[in-house]
C-alpha cells in the first residue's frame, strides 16, 4: 500500500539528471524506497564510520563504555523510529497508508552529526573561530556541505539526496551572514542554493526572521530527529557522567542545594538521587526514554509549506513537563560535567591542537609562501587545493579535511608535524 503522506516533491532527488558511472553493467530497478536508499548510503560511507573516533563527551578510547558520536547517532536513530511508529499506532490523524516514513527520520538521524569535527563541541568552537574570516564552521552546516558536495570524499562530490532527507537534516535555516555575531545554529552563505532548494524555491514569509524564528520552521521528520537527539543527548550525558565519576551523589546534592529549583525540578532531583543511592541511575534513565517517546503527539499545522508537502502540515507537539525535565538534566550535565576542571583541561589541549594545525595548513595552502612546499594532506586534497583559485574556498577546504578527522587521526597528525619526540612514519592515519 502506498504512503500517501509523501508526494513527487519530497521524493525528488538533489541532482535528478545525474549520470551514472560509465562502468559496470546497468542498474536493476531498486528494490528499495527513496528514503532507504538515502538511509543506506549514510551508513555505507567513510564519514559515519569516522564518528566511532569522535568525541561526544568524553575522547573517544578513554573508555570503552563511553558514549561516541556513533553510538550517539545509532541512539538518536533508535528514538526517532520509535516516535514514528508510537505516532503512526495512536495518532487519529495517521493510518495505514498515511504516515511519517521511520526510514526517512532514521536516515536523518544517522546523518544528524556526520559534520561535526575531532573533539566534539570544543573542536567545533576552535573551527568557528579560526573560519571566521571565511564564513566561519558550524556542525549542522557541515553536514548538510557533506550530503551535498562532499561526503564521497574520493570522488568529490555528494550524496544526491532527495528532498525530504535533506530536509529533515536542516535543524537551522538561517544563513552566517543574516546574523549579526553568529557562534552557532547557521547555514554557509553558500548553501543558500540547497536551502532554496529545500524549499521548492519559497520564500520566508516576513515574521520567520532570521535566526530563532526562521528555524522554527521544521520537517516533521526533523521536529521527530531534533527530539530525539535531546531525548538522546540529555539523558545519556547523565549516564556517562555518573559512569565516569563527575555526578557522584555529593555533587549532585551539592548543585541541587545552590540552585534554585521549581517545586518540579526538586522531585526530579530527588529521585535521580535516589536511583544513585539504589544504584539504578541507568534502569531509570532507559525507562525515561520510553517516557520522553510516549510524550509526542501529532498537531495539525498551516504555513507558508504546507500547499507544497504534508510535511510541514503537522507539527511534533510534546509534553511540556518532558522538555522541562530534559532541560533539567542537559543544566544538570553542563554545570557539573561540561564546566568540570577536567573536561576543562582537554577541551583546552583539543583547542591547541586543532589551533595550530589549521595555522599550519592554512598558512602551506591558503596563502603559501613560495619556499614552502610541504606535503602536508592526501593527493586527493591536495589536487582540489591547486583546482582552487579562491582563498576563502581555499580556506573551506582545508577545513574540510580537518573537520572530517578523527580525533585519533588530529592528534596523530598534530604530534607528526609539531612534537620532535614522534618519528612514526609507519602510521599513516
Amino acid at each position: 500500500m502506498e504512503n500517501q503522506f509523501y508526494n513527487a516533491f519530497d521524493l525528488e532527488p538533489l541532482e535528478p539528471d545525474l549520470p551514472r558511472p560509465s562502468s559496470g553493467p546497468p542498474r536493476e530497478p531498486d528494490y528499495r524506497t527513496a528514503f532507504e536508499i538515502n538511509r543506506d548510503r549514510i551508513i555505507h560511507t567513510s564519514a559515519f564510520r569516522r564518528l566511532q573516533s569522535k568525541t561526544q563527551v568524553f575522547l573517544s578510547g578513554e573508555y570503552d563504555f563511553y558514549r561516541t558520536r556513533l553510538t550517539h547517532s545509532i541512539e538518536v536513530s533508535q528514538i526517532g523510529r520509535s516516535i514514528c511508529t508510537a505516532l503512526r499506532r495512536r495518532s487519529p490523524h495517521l493510518g495505514p497508508d498515511f504516515f511519517i516514513d521511520s526510514d526517512l527520520v532514521e536516515a536523518a538521524c544517522l546523518a544528524h552529526d556526520i559534520g561535526h569535527p575531532p573533539f566534539g563541541h570544543a573542536g567545533e568552537r576552535t573551527l568557528h573561530r579560526l573560519m571566521r574570516p571565511w564564513g566561519g564552521f558550524e556542525g549542522n552546516a557541515q553536514t548538510l556541505r557533506m550530503l551535498t558536495q562532499t561526503i564521497f570524499s574520493a570522488s568529490g562530490r555528494g550524496m544526491n539526496p532527495c528532498r525530504a532527507f535533506l530536509d529533515a537534516t536542516l535543524k537551522y535555516k538561517t544563513l552566517y551572514s543574516e546574523l549579526a555575531q553568529p557562534e552557532n545554529h547557521f547555514l554557509y552563505d553558500s548553501q543558500n542554493c540547497y536551502l532554496d532548494w529545500a524549499l521548492g524555491h519559497q520564500d520566508f514569509p516576513p515574521e520567520l526572521t532570521p535566526g530563532p524564528a526562521r528555524d522554527s520552521s521544521k520537517s516533521i521528520e526533523c521536529q521527530i530527529m531534533d527530539w530525539a537527539d535531546d531525548t538522546a543527548y540529555s539523558l545519556n550525558d547523565i549516564a556517562d557522567g555518573y559512569n565516569a565519576g563527575f555526578l557522584s551523589l555529593e555533587a549532585v546534592e551539592r548543585w541541587a542545594t545552590s540552585q534554585t529549583l521549581s517545586p518540579d525540578e526538586a522531585r526530579l532531583i530527588e529521585k535521580l538521587l535516589q536511583s544513585i543511592r539504589s544504584q539504578r541511575l541507568e534502569v531509570m534513565l532507559r525507562a525515561r526514554i520510553g517516557q520522553f517517546i510516549n510524550a509526542c503527539t501529532l498537531a495539525p499545522d498551516v504555513n507558508f509549506m504546507t500547499g507544497w508537502t504534508r510535511r510541514y502540515a503537522w507539527k511534533l507537539e510534546v509534553d511540556p513537563a518532558a522538555r522541562a525535565e530534559a532541560k533539567l538534566y542537559k543544566r544538570l550535565a553542563l554545570h557539573l560535567v561540561f564546566r568540570s576542571r577536567q573536561l576543562q583541561q582537554l577541551e583546552h589541549k583539543s583547542d591547541a591542537i586543532l589551533t595550530q594545525l589549521m595555522g599550519a595548513l592554512l598558512d602551506r595552502y591558503v596563502a603559501p609562501n613560495p619556499a614552502s612546499a610541504f606535503r602536508l594532506l592526501r593527493e586527493s586534497e591536495e589536487a582540489a587545493l591547486e583546482r582552487e583559485p579562491d582563498p576563502a574556498a581555499k580556506a573551506r577546504l582545508v577545513c574540510d579535511a580537518v573537520a572530517r578527522m578523527t580525533d585519533g587521526a588530529a592528534t596523530r597528525l598534530y604530534r607528526r608535524l609539531f612534537d620532535a619526540e614522534f618519528r612514526s612514519i609507519t602510521d599513516l592515519g
